[in-house]
């Protein structure tokens, strides 16, 4: 009997990470994004590398060590002895979305920072999670006597004050400033591993989209299609992405299907002209 030992695409990988979200592998998802930029990435390599840092860790606190030692511990390692902190001089360059590459230069965006501390932080044992608050990436950990939130960004612990604070634009932009209503916890909830591979994904999105990189915006669109299958949005934005990029075939068939379902979309109208427009060849 032949066996069929065909290596899977870095797509059909991927689509397997993401296929439960029952123990959804986050650091793995998020380390496999880098495959469509760097086609050689060893997944394992970097997972590896992350363990050492947590074996490393380990062996500096003790085994019984309370909650917030091993906090303190894990923050003083990250942030300072490793020195992970943001790019701020190239905030939007997409190395800082690939985690390889923020292990190796130690900078990068709210939201990889986070998902490498969190893995740091849930192997020593701590009820750590992801916030997805307005417009930055926080993370939280529960402890005996209350909830702590930390910019990954830069490693500081923040108040209620200066959640508040930062807050205040997004409800501005909004319209929520009045709606004393909201709590503040509501902008503090956990977010779910497929939302933070979303978020991820995204931000990579907007990047290519601006720079008109339409192989990249393309093979992002496949992913997200991939980890949402039933955001209708992606196949028309993947769909615009083949448009631009000269398929008309392919763009086709993701505006059809964009159109199926999006029953009550404002851009319905723009959408069917746009594909009659595809359909006559004018690309």
């Amino acid at each position: 009997m032949q066996l069929n030992l065909a290596v899977p695409s870095p797509l059909q990988y991927f689509s397997c990470l993401v296929e439960s979200d029952e123990h959804f592998p986050l650091l793995e998802a998020a380390i496999c994004l880098a495959q469509d930029e760097y086609p050689d990435l060893d997944v394992q390599q970097v997972l590896g590398d992350v363990d050492q840092l947590l074996a490393r860790l380990k062996r500096r606190l003790p085994a019984d060590a309370p909650a917030l030692q091993r906090l303190r511990g894990l923050n003083q390692f990250f942030f300072h002895d490793l020195s992970f902190g943001g790019n701020v001089n190239d905030y939007y360059d997409p190395d800082n979305s690939y985690l390889n590459a923020v292990l190796r230069t130690r900078r990068g965006i709210p939201i990889t920072l986070a998902v490498l501390w969190l893995e740091l932080a849930v192997g020593l044992g701590l009820n750590a999670r992801g916030v997805a608050f307005p417009g930055h990436f926080m993370v939280k950990v529960n402890l005996p006597k209350g909830q702590v939130v930390i910019d990954p960004f830069s490693g500081q612990s923040l108040s209620r004050e200066e959640l508040a604070e930062r807050l205040e634009p997004f409800r501005q932009r909004s319209g929520a400033a009045d709606d004393l209503d909201v709590p503040m916890g509501l902008y503090l909830q956990s977010a779910a591993p497929r939302d933070i591979i979303s978020r991820m994904l995204r931000n990579l999105k907007e990047i290519h989209k601006t720079q008109e990189d339409w192989p990249r915006l393309i093979a992002v669109q496949d992913r997200l299609i991939v980890l949402q299958p039933e955001a209708w949005i992606e196949y028309r934005d993947r769909g615009l992405a083949w448009a631009a990029h000269g398929d008309s075939v392919r763009a086709v068939a993701d505006l059809e299907t964009y159109l199926a379902h999006a029953e009550d979309a404002l851009d319905i109208d723009a959408m069917v002209e746009r594909l009659m427009e595809l359909r006559r060849g004018e690309c």
